[in-house]
């Protein structure tokens, strides 16, 4: 008889459980079960937490400060958890981050994740890519720290890095419209083409492999032998590998395989309407208020 096959939580695409609600998380924990609503049709569903079910639990955050300084990390691996870790770390820019820490705070944690927990269970996610202009008139983009970032994974050992284009969903650009700060662009295929291959010239001499996280399209138009390949955030595979264990390779359905959604199967945890993610972030597509700042962290 085959054993069970364990799951692995995403804590979570919905919001920055790291950040702001790692208590909450806990008490879940503790109690042995989340409850989840589904964003759709409202259903609450009941996911067993225990370590004898849960394979790996995938955090993904821009501000690990508070769940490195409490000693969250350490108290979920004592009892008998595996961690992952998809960090996004962008240039500083306040213009479309205007709650994320300082870079530099930023560099020092995914340090400290790469020293605690080994640069194998941490990706860096550049994400996404954003072109805009100011109300000057100037065009940005937020690719200035790339260089920086890249040569400081590498050192650490990280292998991934993960990258996409901003999509510019219309409550993106109403949200944008009311705040007048800035105004998103998308840059045409060729400009794409041509930032990945530069970005993938960096990352060489560090070792780091790049992937893009739902860009078919563009994947599709670079030349065969790029490289580049369509991103796993949740990589079951290299789980398994780093972990053991049993644990399913199946893609998971609930994503953007259309568009190039590599993800393996998890369950996210979260909830856009009960856990507010306050960095703000001008781009994002899981708030979808303004102004909806938090408390700092």
């Amino acid at each position: 008889m085959k054993p069970a096959l364990k799951i692995v939580i995403s804590a979570s695409r919905r919001t920055d459980i790291p950040a702001f609600y790692m208590p909450w998380f806990m008490a879940c924990i503790e109690k042995g079960v989340f409850e989840v609503q589904n964003p759709y049709n409202r259903r609450i569903s009941k996911i067993s937490a225990g370590p004898d079910r849960v394979h790996t639990i995938v955090f993904w955050s821009k501000n690990f400060g508070s769940f490195i300084e409490k000693g969250y990390g350490e108290a979920l691996v004592k009892l008998g958890y595996h961690l992952f870790f998809n960090f996004t770390v962008n240039s500083d820019d306040r213009f479309i981050e205007p709650n994320v820490p300082p870079l530099e705070r930023r560099l020092v944690q995914i340090e400290t994740l790469c020293r605690t927990f080994g640069p194998d269970s941490v990706q860096w996610r550049f994400d996404p890519i954003c072109f805009y202009n100011l109300p000057n008139g100037d065009n940005q983009n937020n690719l200035r720290d790339f260089k920086t970032i890249a040569d400081i994974a590498g050192g650490l050992g990280i292998k991934r890095c993960i990258t996409s284009f901003m999509d510019l969903y219309p409550k993106i650009q109403k949200r944008a419209g009311r705040t007048g700060n800035v105004t998103f662009t998308t840059p045409s295929l060729a400009i794409q083409k041509t930032i990945l291959l530069r970005i993938q010239n960096y990352l060489a001499p560090n070792n780091i492999a790049l992937f893009t996280c739902c860009e078919a399209a563009l994947l599709e138009s670079l030349p065969p032998d790029a490289g580049i390949k369509p991103s796993a955030c949740v990589p079951n595979d290299l789980l398994k590998r780093l972990f053991g264990g049993t644990i399913s390779l199946r893609k998971d359905p609930g994503q953007r395989l259309a568009a190039g959604c590599d993800c393996n199967l998890s369950t996210d945890i979260g909830s856009y309407q009960y856990h507010p993610c306050y960095h703000d972030c001008g781009y994002c597509y899981a708030n979808p208020s303004s102004g909806c700042r938090g408390p700092e962290s």
